[in-house]
């Protein structure tokens, strides 16, 4: 019998609300999602750091001949046989090298013309402009200094180049936005929360009589409240299905089909669909729990029982 009142009670106040019950749906559906996807990206761009900090960590630029007019550290000409040789083997003797890749002009060509070969200025360039370079794999990320302090500067060496100084850009922007996707969750938040604690005051003041009676006869405060905290978390877990539903849409038409980015950005090795069902289940945690309290601690300040 109780369990059949607070049933009816709940679906009487979502239908005298239900615009406003609309509203708390959309809000709890949009900043739950923002939540999800905030979260995976912060996943994504962290990913993409221990791959990409694990592989790229130091390149050493020889000199060529366009380099001996305009860069005063081949001043003395392009690099020459004895000095590569000399350079690999101080490489492959310092400590902290794991691994030495040797890419000659003629690959750093290839490699130009493929990743930029729908651009206008990929025929601009001919092999002999692109210098040839040692890429440096350390043992420990963290020691590049070991190896710029030895090779910067040194007879046929154009540049010492960090190259996790270039990544930390990408990762610096990739985390702004980021960061910006949180600030807005917080503010659609804050708007859900307006509206649920609205929504119950307006619920308790259209009910006051029925409440009113059900204080006379004796009823508990939990059993009076329930019936609006059941309406507020009912509320918020339709719209945390909304929030999953939109995050596995995202997913699917981001990567998998849509844009397919997987495809057009093959170097980034994407989330996968493990990723974003684990956090399916904390959101539809958060979106009864959130809206559940507020209409709690609303109910204690507005509804006198």
């Amino acid at each position: 019998m109780r369990a059949q009142f607070v049933l009816s009670e709940i679906g009487v106040g979502l239908r005298r609300n239900l615009t406003m019950t609309f509203a708390v749906i959309i809000s709890v559906a949009l900043s739950l999602a923002l939540a999800g996807g905030s979260w995976l990206a912060s996943q994504q761009v962290d990913a993409m750091k221990g791959y990409w900090y694990d592989k790229v960590q130091v390149s050493i630029f020889l000199c060529n001949k366009a380099d001996a007019k305009s860069t005063p550290s081949c001043s003395k000409g392009a690099v020459t046989d004895e000095q590569k040789k000399a350079i690999k083997a101080d490489l492959e003797k310092l400590p902290v090298v794991e691994t030495v890749f040797y890419e000659s002009s003629q690959e750093a060509y290839k490699h130009y013309q493929e990743q930029f070969k729908d651009s206008p200025v990929a025929g601009s360039l001919s092999p002999d402009q692109l210098q040839e370079s040692y890429r440096v794999k350390l043992k420990d990320p963290t020691k590049v200094q070991v190896v710029s302090s030895a090779f910067a500067g040194r007879p046929g060496v154009q540049e010492v180049q960090d190259q996790r100084k270039l990544l930390k850009n990408l990762f610096d922007l990739l985390g702004g936005m980021t960061a910006v996707a949180f600030g807005t969750m917080v503010f659609m938040v804050i708007v859900a929360m307006l509206l649920i604690v609205n929504t119950v005051r307006v619920s308790a003041f259209s009910r006051r009589r029925e409440t009113g009676i059900m204080r006379l006869v004796g009823a508990s405060g939990f059993y009076i409240q329930m019936p609006f905290i059941a309406e507020a978390a009912f509320a918020g877990l339709v719209g945390g299905g909304v929030a999953c539903g939109m995050l596995m849409t995202g997913r699917y038409f981001l990567i998998d089909h849509g844009l397919k980015l997987q495809d057009k950005i093959p170097l980034v090795n994407f989330l996968g669909w493990g990723d974003v069902i684990k956090v399916l289940p904390l959101v539809l945690v958060v979106s009864m729990l959130m809206p559940a309290l507020a209409a709690l601690v609303t109910l204690r300040k507005y509804l006198k029982v």
